[in-house]
């Protein structure tokens, strides 16, 4: 993340769920016992030592060379095949796993983490299902996919819980966070922080602390609470250093010298980077170094210090190439070409920013491709040369139209994991009831069983009361079973048509229609992604449901069958059972009623001073083919030209308008309750120009 312009922030939250800051490291600290653990090696027998040695060399070698990390790997799965040694096996399988995530290839990656997972539940090998478990978390938080991160994290800690083992829940209710955190729900990350903190303070597990103090005043400052950030970073530093341990030495100094840079104090920020790089040099941690000196040059030049923000950004660089940081030599490539534009270098700030450009473009870093076209939109407009700046103007607001739609995914996405991690609160919730149940069902037939020995004397003056109670028991059930009935058939109809609905429930199966003519509507609400950022994420899903919610009471009024939400664009079609000309005007006027409540919630809004969406609405009539898609959560939707054209209908039209098009037009021109205003020929995108109308509500 890029808060602060000319350099990154925020090192602790690099790696979390790798448990360190720093990967890239010099040979000279592994070398040693790399040296010391092949001499043994040589010297054993061809047994499960053997294998665990091999295993232990290549997780040295992970650090300095990976070719030989796999090398030794995969003679430790060889041996423990020869062996059948299923315990040193799944961990030889890990290990490959872990070369291949070093490697960015995840897909492998998890592969290899599956098939150790696989062994270590054949010999019901607790700890290493556990093990095995965190790393598919890990490579698939890496990979973005946070609800498997998520569903492997919680498995692991269950593990850890039932093997009462205190140090594998902190950790798990750490990597937990860290999983909330990347989809920002800060409040979330921090109690399951604040958790693992707990434990690791009650067993003095003092790396755990240092870890989870760390990672609270990250939060912390996201949220931009310095002074609670610079607290928890300060304690996380002397507990580093209390231990000895290095990663979050290095860490907590540049991350308490972000703090002071976001005080604007420059001056005190470059003592702690410095004293940061210092550290880095003297273990032999480049990566670290090059990082150190790039803020130092970005504290500098906010400083007007130029010579020194020029010397330590070409430091940094000169680091970040050697070791292959792409990501990092982007950044330092930007920063010298934004310092060469502030000194009015204009010539040296092009050749800089193209550079950055040109890497950014190789490593498909849209946010630095964005920045580097800015930079040198300023450069040509300065020049003089505005056909070359208005061309990087242009392609600007095309990365930034690209960082849109990925702000938009983004934010889809945290709303499906909030969605699943509810979802997965239900379904544990009634497996706990239906355990609960199950234990009360147990003791009530061990009371019955006790009762009948002992009062079987009087069961027949009881069979009349008992006779009446399980007749009433009968009735109680059968009228529960027939209101879930009754819910099942309610839901099933508020996901699809009635006629579809009653052949799904009829053969289990429904076919494919193909519908002559029927109306499609889709409405957008403009500039979502911008409204979005001003909302937090509790109150924009409050608001996008009272819109969608007033959306669905409209429809339902005009019998127009919904088809579903994407993001903010709403989907409805009418005619599925009704004529075409019907449908056309029933879902015209669904699309009027829709406008008129947006119109009157955003006067509501702007009077308590709050951001209101402003919406499109589109429609066209046409053929469609629709259908049920999918086994699992299944999905009513409609195909065809007709639904793109209406989309179009939505993307060309104005706010609080209807836009039809003309064969729509031609199915309602004669109805005395609209009035029309041609729009002319209008360019649709991959359509080319359309004739299209704006529908309003005739007043009398």
């Amino acid at each position: 993340m890029k808060m602060f312009v000319g350099h990154k922030t925020q090192f602790v939250l690099l790696l979390l769920l790798s448990g360190t800051c720093f990967k890239t490291f010099s040979q000279s600290p592994y070398q040693s016992k790399i040296d010391s653990l092949t001499q043994v090696l040589n010297r054993l027998p061809e047994d499960t030592s053997k294998v665990n040695r091999l295993i232990e060399l290549g997780d040295l070698y992970l650090e300095v060379d990976l070719k030989s990390a796999l090398k030794y790997g995969t003679q430790a799965i060889a041996l423990a095949n020869d062996l059948n040694y299923l315990q040193g096996l799944g961990y030889g399988e890990k290990l490959i796993g872990r070369v291949s995530a070093y490697q960015d290839d995840y897909p492998r990656s998890i592969e290899q983490y599956e098939k150790a997972l696989k062994i270590f539940e054949s010999i019901d090998f607790k700890e290493g299902i556990a093990i095995a478990l965190t790393s598919l978390a890990k490579i698939h938080f890496r990979s973005g996919n946070y609800s498997k991160s998520m569903e492997y994290t919680k498995r692991s800690l269950k593990i850890n819980e039932d093997l009462k083992d205190q140090l594998g829940i902190a950790v798990a209710l750490n990597d937990v966070a860290v999983i909330y955190l990347g989809h920002h729900n800060y409040p979330k990350a921090l109690d399951y922080y604040k958790a693992s903190l707990k434990i690791s303070e009650k067993y003095s597990y003092e790396k755990e602390i240092a870890i989870s103090l760390g990672n609270i005043g990250a939060i912390y400052f996201y949220e931009g609470d310095y002074s609670k950030a610079l607290d928890y970073y300060q304690r996380s530093l002397d507990m580093s250093e209390e231990i000895s341990r290095n990663e979050g030495i290095g860490a907590n100094l540049v991350n308490i010298g972000e703090v002071y840079y976001a005080y604007g104090d420059y001056s005190k920020a470059l003592d702690y980077y410095e004293r940061s790089l210092t550290f880095c040099d003297s273990i032999l941690d480049r990566s670290g170094a090059a990082y150190a000196l790039n803020n130092i040059g970005a504290s500098y030049q906010n400083q007007k210090d130029y010579r020194n923000a020029l010397a330590n950004y070409k430091r940094s660089l000169k680091i970040r190439e050697e070791i292959f940081d792409k990501d990092g030599a982007t950044e330092t490539l930007l920063n010298i070409g934004k310092l060469s534009l502030e000194k009015g270098d204009v010539y040296e700030a092009i050749t800089w920013c193209e550079k950055s450009r040109a890497l950014a473009k190789q490593i498909d870093d849209i946010y630095s491709q964005r920045d580097a076209c800015n930079c040198l939109y300023s450069a040509y407009k300065i020049k003089g040369e505005n056909n070359k700046a208005l061309a990087f103007h242009e392609l600007m607001q095309v990365l930034e139209d690209s960082l849109n739609v990925k702000e938009t995914n983004r934010k889809l996405q945290q709303f499906e994991f909030a969605k699943q991690q509810l979802e997965d609160s239900v379904n544990q919730a009634e497996k706990e009831r239906l355990v609960q149940e199950s234990h009360l069902e147990e003791v009530n037939r061990k009371n019955r069983t006790r009762n009948i020995a002992i009062g079987s004397g009087l069961l027949l003056l009881i069979f009349a009361g008992g006779l009446y109670s399980r007749l009433n028991y009968i009735r109680k059930s059968k009228n529960i079973i027939e209101k879930e009935r009754d819910n099942s058939n309610n839901l099933l109809l508020n996901i699809l048509p009635k006629e579809v609905a009653d052949e799904l429930k009829a053969s289990g199966e429904s076919r494919a229609r193909n519908y002559d003519e029927v109306t499609v509507l889709f409405t957008d609400f403009k500039d979502f992604t911008n409204i979005a950022e001003t909302l937090g994420p509790q109150d924009l899903v409050a608001e996008i449901n009272a819109c969608f919610k007033a959306f669905d009471q409209i429809i339902t009024k005009y019998g127009i069958e919904k088809i579903k939400t994407i993001g903010d664009s709403y989907m409805a079609v009418g005619g599925l059972n009704s004529s075409s000309s019907q449908s056309a005007k029933t879902t015209i006027m669904a699309a009027m009623d829709m406008q008129e409540f947006m119109l009157t919630r955003g006067e509501d809004l702007a009077k308590l001073g709050k951001p209101h969406f402003e919406m499109r609405a589109g429609i066209h009539t046409g053929p469609v083919v629709a259908g049920i898609v999918g086994v699992k959560k299944f999905q009513y939707d409609i195909w065809g030209d007709t639904v793109n054209i209406a989309s179009r209908m939505e993307s060309s039209g104005t706010v609080n308008k209807v836009n039809i098009s003309q064969h729509t037009y031609e199915l309602v021109k004669s109805d005395t309750e609209f009035t029309f205003e041609f729009r002319g020929k209008v360019q649709a995108k991959s359509l080319g120009l359309i004739e299209m109308y704006f529908v309003g509500r005739r007043t009398f």
